[in-house]
């Protein structure tokens, strides 16, 4: 980082200038290597090379930031682990307290005389006369009886001393609020960082820390220097480390660590936009006429779900604690038509290797043609589409350049496959390839049986990584290191959206970001998930976007339910409420909200990094509390609807299965190996299209032959209906090679059945239809 310094101020000579174009000068700069930099002339060469030593500051702040968190949390980690093993240690000794307290309560039993009992007792408990072993056993015990791990954190802060306190130097730490007691505190450890005493005498105003911290941190002052300079470390730097989670502190020059407040629409524009923007959301324009609503809203579903209550009594009831307890769901009956159907499908369908199955999707569409040099070039490479199928083959079933390599028909090498990576397949035109695949399956006939593609299920699943790099992490429902693949999956089956995120992420704050940069002709409104891909913050924005969040939530039951006002009273399900919602705090704080709305609407802010910091608990921002507030309600109402529809509750947990279906066929796809074997950001990223690149060209071949084969049966006389056919699946696997030897034959004719009117016009629709807004920008 000090290095990149070095380079001195360059953000005034980025002032002003688009943060794509930089992004695309530093890739393209980032992909050359000395003779090609050199080959450019001098203002091209100086500014490519500028915009990626630009970039890579942002990322280094922002991966130090990262690392400054983590570092922190893995402190707080480890010394709860320790108080847990003293634990573990002092059951015997707990014992022994036990036992020692039951011979008591027996002399007391079988002594009357307290006199004469108080003898016992003390002979008892010490026939050597000496107390002090049992009082330091207690004082032990209760020392480390609750869960203060706190006195503990010191040993395991301070071989990290030193790198933190870097940290804190090279990161510009600032708050983006009033209160600077934090920012004071941070800057006193800084002065006292080479002293050596446990106590000093300065006076630190620790009113942004808990009363559990301020115990450790200080004494009365007749016991000496009122401030412990150790804890007080470990507890500026643990408020820190939670603030700039929850967007309380920002650091300068970054962009998931930057003051977001800076980054929303004006508020002048935003009045400008509502209007058209509530009109479009279907939303009240004003803040009375918003609670309003909503409060009606929340009454009328409560009193509905009341009302026909006793008529749902085989579905749910409440029991003693005044819990629901709902009937689990069952599956839709397949009928036996259907089965048939299947059967005849299957051993109708043609096999063909993965390769095979590319090659005719790139006669089909040619979507290669989104590839090519950084530099927008045409590409120099002898067959170019033939090269960038077998790159994308090479990565998308993770076997890397020199395992494909080995297997390649012709002479082709690792560094073919590697430099073609690197050089003519970035993360954006992989997207649009992507994006392109995805728009050729929505115009086919046989997915819109299965679904209209106007809602998806999201959901995460784990993939292997290297333990040293900042994507990875430890899962605690899969019990390994590892990162987690984000992905939205329409209820037609397709993967529209895919995004590799650590695992410690609540998967809820990619929601929005999903459904925004899709940017398809078909625009989805619904999203199922599962636990991890709702809270209240997202369910209160999705909710201002216009998005129905539709989650299957684990352990709902535990979830605060908020009644339309104290006096609401319900015969039924009063016992479901345990709070009340604040409609004060929302009428107050709607303009922010709709300010944050609009801007994540507008593009001017990214939602996973805002709702992120909006999703962490924060003491000082309204707007946190706000969106909590109004999250609650609407994830009231969403629950009532879930305990009173049995329907709901279905179409929830089917949908959600076609995703989970989804992450075992790409999966399988992924047959190179377990491990993602990238550290570079983006390698990774890109890792997660090519998979998912693979499989959309997978699943396209599987739906023709499926028309094609329907088409057939329907001519021999089959009887089977649009029921019949809503419960097939383009997962299909028995009939796709995998392995052998790879020969891709790209120059032999074409599959007949592409030059079939149906499949005609499905690529010609989306080669001359209208480009998606991300697209647009691109080329503006």
């Amino acid at each position: 980082m000090a290095w990149l310094e070095s380079f001195g101020n360059l953000d005034v000579i980025f002032d002003g200038i688009v943060d794509t174009k930089i992004r695309h000068f530093a890739a393209q700069a980032a992909a050359s290597d000395v003779a090609e930099l050199k080959d450019c002339s001098l203002p091209k060469r100086y500014t490519l090379m500028l915009a990626l030593i630009y970039r890579m500051r942002v990322r280094t702040r922002d991966h130090l930031a990262e690392m400054f968190i983590r570092r922190i949390s893995t402190i707080h980690k480890r010394a709860k682990e320790e108080l847990e093993h003293i634990q573990a240690r002092q059951r015997q000794k707990l014992e022994q307290l036990a036992a020692t307290l039951d011979g008591v309560v027996q002399i007391l039993v079988h002594e009357p005389d307290d006199q004469e009992a108080g003898s016992l007792i003390r002979e008892y408990l010490s026939p050597d006369g000496n107390l002090e072993r049992l009082r330091e056993t207690c004082a032990e015990v209760q020392a480390t009886g609750g869960n203060n791990y706190l006195p503990l954190i010191w040993k395991h802060f301070r071989s990290h001393r030193s790198l933190l306190f870097r940290l804190s130097h090279l990161l510009q730490l600032e708050p983006t609020t009033q209160d600077r007691s934090l920012v004071q505190a941070l800057q006193l450890i800084q002065d006292s960082e080479n002293l050596h005493r446990e106590w000093i005498d300065e006076h630190v105003d620790l009113s942004f820390a808990s009363e559990r911290w301020v115990k450790v941190v200080r004494r009365p002052a007749s016991e000496g220097p009122p401030t412990n300079r150790r804890y007080l470390e470990v507890c500026v730097f643990s408020y820190l480390a939670n603030e700039l989670r929850s967007g309380d502190m920002c650091v300068q020059g970054t962009e998931s660590f930057a003051d977001y407040r800076k980054q929303l629409l004006p508020w002048e524009e935003c009045l400008q936009r509502l209007p058209a923007y509530c009109e479009k959301m279907e939303l009240p324009g004003t803040a009375k006429e918003f609670v309003a609503s909503l409060k009606t809203q929340l009454e009328e579903t409560a009193q509905q779900l009341d009302d026909k209550f006793p008529s749902c009594r085989g579905d749910v009831s409440i029991n003693e604690a005044g819990e629901p307890v709902l009937r689990r769901v069952t599956a839709r009956d397949i009928p036996p038509s259907a089965i048939s159907l299947q059967t005849a499908l299957m051993q109708r369908m043609p096999a063909r290797h993965v390769l095979d199955i590319m090659a005719n999707i790139e006669h089909w569409i040619q979507f290669t043609r989104h590839f090519g040099p950084m530099s927008g070039n045409e590409p120099k490479l002898k067959e170019p589409a033939e090269r960038y199928l077998m790159t994308i083959f090479a990565m998308g079933c993770n076997l890397g350049p020199s395992q494909a390599a080995r297997h390649l028909a012709g002479n082709v090498t690792p560094h073919m496959l590697s430099y073609t990576n690197r050089r003519h397949l970035s993360l954006e035109k992989l997207d649009k390839a992507n994006r392109e695949l995805v728009e050729l399956y929505l115009q086919l006939d046989l997915p819109k049986l299965w679904g209209d593609g106007k809602a998806v299920a999201a959901d995460g699943t784990q993939f292997d990584f290297y333990d040293d790099n900042l994507l990875a992490g430890y899962h605690f429902r899969y019990r390994k290191m590892g990162a987690v693949a984000y992905r939205h999956v329409a209820n037609n089956y397709i993967a529209v959206f895919q995004h590799f995120i650590p695992p410690g992420i609540w998967e809820a704050i990619y929601v929005i970001e999903g459904l925004l940069k899709a940017d398809l002709s078909v625009e989805a409104d619904t999203v199922y998930s599962d636990t991890q891909g709702q809270s209240a913050t997202v369910f209160a924005f999705t909710h201002l976007l216009g998005i129905n969040l539709m989650p299957r939530i684990r352990n709902w039951r535990d979830l605060v339910m908020c009644r339309p006002d104290r006096g609401a009273a319900y015969k039924h399900i009063n016992r479901l409420f345990t709070d009340t919602a604040d409609w004060h705090l929302i009428e107050t704080h709607w303009q922010d909200l709709m300010q944050v709305a609009l801007s994540i609407q507008a593009g001017k802010i990214s939602s996973p990094m805002l709702l992120r910091k909006l999703g962490s608990y924060s003491r000082r921002n309204k707007l946190y509390h706000a969106a909590q507030a109004l999250g609650s309600v609407i994830r009231t109402i969403f629950l009532l609807n879930w305990i009173g529809s049995r329907e709901l509750r279905q179409e929830v947990t089917a949908n959600t299965n076609k995703i989970e279906s989804y992450n075992g066929f790409s999966k399988w796809l992924s047959f190179g190996g377990d491990v993602i074997a990238e550290n570079d950001p983006d390698e990774q990223q890109k890792r997660l299209r090519y998979n998912d690149m693979v499989a959309s060209s997978v699943i396209l071949q599987n739906t023709v032959d499926m028309m094609r084969i329907l088409q057939k049966l329907a001519r021999e006389g089959w009887q089977f209906s649009d029921e019949d056919v809503s419960f097939l699946s383009p997962y299909l696997t028995s009939n796709v090679k995998r392995f052998g030897e790879f020969n891709l034959k790209l120059n032999r004719p074409p599959e007949p059945w592409i030059k079939d009117s149906v499949f005609q016009q499905a690529a010609g629709s989306i080669r001359t239809g209208k480009l998606g807004t991300a697209e647009t920008e691109e080329m503006t």
